[in-house]
């Protein structure tokens, strides 16, 4: 059985999900991408995430997905995201990623039609003791989550991807296990006491991710301006483009 590893602290990768030439997920090219930003010094790795396409992707997709990433980067924990835009599917991905000891957390957003409190009280029974964050993404079609609501949820952190200093602001004073997923909000979340980072742009520039969480404001004005490249076609841009090859 896998040994699972603790949350981790600093700066992850929420990673993008490789396709071949039929549009099926490629579980061998996604983790040779997880396998080099690794190298680069992330502390962990998101699996099926929002940048990892997660609309296109399955069940099976998941866990094939999570072993290949699982089984190429052992040294840091692996998160992967279990959320739907129903609660019966979200519990059922949570349950069979759970069981199958490929995660060492999962990420899950609470569908718009479901109280939060008494979603993540079932989430917590599908995921057989493996840590649960919460996913706050104002992108998604999801409840969202307000601040204050955070110490009554039975969760383990939260993955705010608002890019709102505000709530980052509350969710630390609260005492809440934070990830933000803003490439803008490194250099004051690394200093300020956020847990760490999960973010699209450290497929392509992980190292420049982690000198702006240790507080190097060169580095995060660099990341505004690889921001501003990827907009026009971000996915496109991130899967093209090879770890700190900009």
């Amino acid at each position: 059985m896998t040994t699972r590893l603790s949350l981790p602290v600093g700066v992850g990768v929420a990673l993008v999900t490789m396709f071949d030439d039929r549009g099926v997920p490629d579980p061998g090219a996604t983790a040779a991408r997880a396998r080099a930003c690794v190298a680069l010094g992330v502390s962990s790795v998101l699996v099926a995430g929002t940048t990892g396409e997660a609309a296109r992707l399955g069940a099976d997709d998941r866990l094939l997905l999570a072993e290949a990433v699982k089984g190429a980067v052992t040294s840091v924990p692996v998160i992967v995201g279990t959320g739907a835009s129903d609660e019966l599917t979200a519990l059922e991905w949570t349950g069979k990623v759970a069981a199958a000891g490929v995660a060492d957390a999962l990420l899950v957003f609470a569908p718009a039609d479901r109280e939060p409190a008494g979603f993540f009280d079932r989430v917590r029974d599908a995921s057989s003791g493996v840590p649960v964050l919460a996913y706050h993404n104002p992108a998604l079609v999801s409840r969202s989550l307000d601040t204050a609501s955070f110490p009554s949820l039975d969760v383990d952190g939260v993955k705010d991807s608002s890019a709102d200093t505000s709530r980052l602001a509350d969710l630390v004073e609260l005492g809440v296990r934070v990830y933000v997923g803003s490439p803008t909000q490194l250099a004051l979340a690394g200093g300020c006491g956020a847990a760490g980072a999960l973010l699209a742009l450290a497929n392509v520039a992980p190292s420049l991710c982690i000198a702006a969480w240790n507080g190097d404001m060169g580095a995060q004005r660099a990341l505004f301006a690889i921001r501003r490249r990827a907009a026009a076609d971000a996915l496109g841009f991130l899967k093209a483009t090879a770890p700190d090859a900009r």
